[in-house]
């Protein structure tokens, strides 16, 4: 979720609610995309966290043409691709 403010609106449609906590964190960000994108992936991490505590091992991301935002998220949960031969010994 990277536009809040579409994304009340959709929900809003729908007769879905948005938890006043998420709203919150959105709050101000209308005109700042850059930050909505890390609390999108803040969220996205904390819920994915949630879900594993709770016994989730298997979990399938839509990217919605976003892929850079779903790389983000599993790299703030530690998952990274396995590194290539090539670049196994690499010093930075």
């Amino acid at each position: 979720m990277q536009n809040f403010r579409q994304t009340a609106s959709f929900a809003q449609r729908t007769g879905a609610s948005i938890p006043a906590w998420l709203a919150r964190r959105f709050e101000g960000l209308d005109e700042d995309p850059a930050t909505r994108r890390l609390i999108a992936a803040s969220v996205a991490a904390e819920q994915v966290l949630d879900l594993v505590d709770h016994g989730v091992t298997d979990l399938h991301f839509y990217t919605m043409n976003k892929a850079d935002l779903v790389f983000a998220i599993c790299h703030l949960l530690g998952v990274r691709a396995p590194e290539s031969a090539e670049n196994a010994g690499a010093v930075a």
